[in-house]
């Protein structure tokens, strides 16, 4: 993350929520009245229909196109590391950055059947945000500073952002955001992560008591939740969200880290999501959970938890499939195909 960032304040992120553009109603009615008109029985593919018609809503165009889809990687360190609550040393978090640059991880892979692009994103990954259960995790001007540096990757042109994380610790992290953002108690949001043992689960679920005990403003403002519990990876996704609501583009997110980040927007506007589907569901519990909260159904269930962007690139080829069955099927006068009577 380059210093030249600007440092923005959460009174100007508050604003841009404020200001969300709202759903393209002409791209979408298009879009329904087309589905009317395709050789099929009327709902007979299911969710894609559904997806088709949120994509050209979204991107402002009727047909949607998906020729440009874009993974995002965000990657960063956490100082609740020291508290054990992962069986992996921090290290391992810029092990892995070196591993999707070689191209040896699973969302390289993904990302080659999909077609799409990865952008890998590092956040000072010498510098690990504070150990929150001691104090906020981020002052201000840093949290604002990983927003506007996730704001890059909703560049002009891209047609489709996923989103992941990489990052020890940060399903740690992810359970303190969500039991700041929706209530309930620590055990509740606090799964396995990358493998814990039960003694690292209680180590994990003390983390997150003592972070949510140190930080008791996390609980009044989505934003003072992102910086005092989050991290600069989080605060890169929730930047990239909501830049990509001011550039019209749909988003993908991944899992349960990903998902978290996203809902620091969705508690600070019910609305702020709408752009965005969920790829899957973790199985982090936690994960299940905020979905239920954030009224999002994922695209799939594959009984994944490996989060760098795995999910979001998995699902892009259904969001291709849904696109060019819309575009490209005939229509019952185009194919000679008799319509109900």
């Amino acid at each position: 993350m380059s210093n030249a960032q600007p440092a923005l304040t959460f009174e100007e992120m508050r604003a841009l929520v404020r200001n969300l553009p709202g759903p393209d109603l002409d791209s979408g009615t298009a879009a329904l009245q087309r589905q009317s008109q395709l050789t099929k029985p009327p709902g007979s593919l299911g969710r894609l229909e559904d997806l088709a018609q949120w994509l050209a809503t979204w991107q402002g165009r009727h047909p949607a196109e998906l020729r440009r889809p874009r993974v995002a990687v965000f990657a960063a360190n956490h100082g609740v590391v020291a508290q054990g609550v992962s069986p992996y040393p921090a290290a391992v978090t810029a092990q892995m950055v070196a591993n999707f640059a070689r191209g040896g991880a699973a969302v390289n892979r993904l990302c080659e059947v999909a077609d799409a692009e990865l952008r890998v994103y590092e956040l000072d990954l010498d510098n690990p945000t504070r150990d929150f259960t001691e104090s906020p995790a981020m002052d201000e001007e840093e949290c604002c500073r990983a927003m506007a540096y996730g704001m890059m990757a909703a560049e002009m042109g891209v047609q489709l952002l996923g989103l992941g994380e990489m990052g020890i610790g940060n399903t740690t992290a992810a359970a303190a955001l969500c039991c700041a953002l929706f209530g309930g108690d620590a055990r509740g949001w606090v799964g396995r992560g990358t493998g814990v043992d039960d003694a690292g689960f209680e180590r994990k679920v003390a983390a997150v008591e003592a972070g949510l005990a140190a930080n008791p403003q996390a609980r009044d403002d989505p934003f003072e939740a992102l910086r005092r519990l989050g991290g600069f990876e989080f605060a890169a996704i929730a930047g990239a969200v909501l830049a990509a609501r001011m550039a019209r583009m749909p988003v993908v997110l991944d899992g349960y880290a990903c998902t978290a980040a996203a809902a620091v927007l969705f508690k600070a506007d019910r609305r702020a999501l709408d752009h965005c589907v969920v790829a899957h569901r973790s199985v982090e519990p936690g994960h299940s959970r905020l979905l239920e909260a954030i009224g999002k159904d994922p695209i799939l269930d594959l009984g994944m938890r490996l989060g760098e962007g795995s999910g979001a690139a998995l699902a892009i080829p259904i969001l291709k499939a849904a696109a060019e069955c819309h575009a490209g099927m005939a229509t019952f006068a185009e194919a000679g195909v008799s319509d109900r009577a």
